[in-house]
């Protein structure tokens, strides 16, 4: 049994047995993941009722489970039950909320599936919510890196450390706070949602390496501290408080560096089997064939049949059979999961064009070909 300080009970020693047998339940976060997760499941439901032939992929699915599950572990295992105990494991948790939570739950889609899954009003509603100045803004790249750094320095290197340590609703509140600024750090970096930005991989790259260097400083500045952590519960075992902080340090410095290169890592592997990376969820041949497509429907009155006739045969040479949806189609096998409208407009920009053929045959007396 443990005994008690200041009222407090003293944990025994840290171990990972502890870290598996001490489990604290919290209603509010456990009541959160249970229905985020239920939300989630329902929409995977309603895909695949909707669309048989093309469910919602399962791997998707499990990372976001996975992202909730490392939210739970991080809160209401072993290491959320030591973080009033030791600094260093303190900053474990802080490193699975705001580092690796928000990358999986991200690469889960959940704003897509919403959008797959829902309809009129909540499918309005939730379109117009994506592409509103404000989501805009909040997902601005330059804005999500300062977001970034400011939560990771600013609840560390300052006095607001105290006050998180000394009171639970700013504890829980520097969680959620974590999730949020983690989680619009990663979505344009590492998610295909349809938000305004579409970065390319060497730029996605580029910007997870500017990141870098918070973890770095941060961890050095704890690293050289000569004081210890105030707030932190009475115990008899384990490193000395100046150690334990120069620990938490080491875990911010080293751990956090080596979570991001491993995002690096991923980003370039991505990038290497993927050659759409320029062009969003478009492969580069596609996009310069719709450029090419677009750029013909409207110089097609001065243009001539001829030219006109030669870019109708080069899309029936690419798409035998296919008529008026094959730029749909195309879009399909491209991204299936894309923005909703993203098929209508292309229609409608291909149908255009088909007009457009017809009025400069019709001038020349040749039927029109499709």
């Amino acid at each position: 049994m443990g005994s008690f300080v200041g009222g407090d009970q003293m944990l025994p020693a840290f171990s990972l047995r502890q870290i598996a047998d001490r489990w604290t339940f919290a209603p509010v976060a456990t009541g959160l993941v249970i229905a985020v997760a239920a939300l989630y499941l329902w929409g995977v439901w309603r895909v695949g009722s909707r669309h048989p032939a093309r469910p919602w992929p399962w791997w998707r699915t499990w990372l976001f489970v996975c992202g909730l599950a490392v939210i739970v572990v991080a809160t209401q295992s072993g290491i959320g039950a030591y973080d009033d105990v030791l600094f260093w494991d303190h900053m474990i948790q802080h490193l699975l909320l705001i580092m690796v939570a928000p990358p999986l739950l991200v690469l889960g889609q959940p704003i897509t599936l919403l959008l797959h899954a829902s309809r009129n009003p909540l499918h309005t509603w939730a379109k117009r919510a994506v592409r509103s100045p404000v989501a805009a803004f909040l997902t601005w790249p330059p804005f999500t890196i300062a977001a970034y750094a400011a939560v990771i320095v600013g609840t560390h290197l300052t006095s607001a450390m105290n006050v998180v340590m000394t009171n639970q609703w700013a504890r829980d509140g520097e969680h959620a706070l974590y999730l949020i600024a983690g989680y619009l750090f990663f979505l344009p970096l590492l998610g295909r949602e349809p938000i305004r930005w579409r970065i390319p991989y060497p730029i996605r790259i580029l910007v997870l390496i500017v990141a870098m260097p918070v973890d770095t400083f941060t961890g050095l500045v704890l690293g050289y501290s000569a004081t210890g952590m105030t707030g932190m519960m009475s115990r008899s075992w384990g490193p000395s408080p100046v150690d334990d902080v120069h620990l938490g340090g080491a875990v911010m410095w080293i751990g956090g560096d080596a979570i991001m290169l491993a995002l690096i890592m991923g980003v370039f592997l991505a990038w290497s089997r993927d050659d759409r990376g320029a062009f969003g969820s478009l492969g580069w041949l596609d996009a310069a064939r719709r450029t090419r497509l677009a750029s013909l429907a409207e110089a097609a009155p001065a243009g001539g049949a001829s030219q006109l006739a030669a870019g109708a045969a080069a899309t029936d040479k690419r798409e035998p059979g296919v008529a008026v949806t094959g730029a749909a189609s195309a879009a399909q096998r491209a991204d299936r999961h894309r923005d909703v409208d993203a098929d209508e407009e292309e229609l409608a920009a291909y149908n255009a064009y088909l007009a457009r053929l017809g009025e400069a045959e019709s001038v020349s007396g040749k039927p029109p070909r499709r």
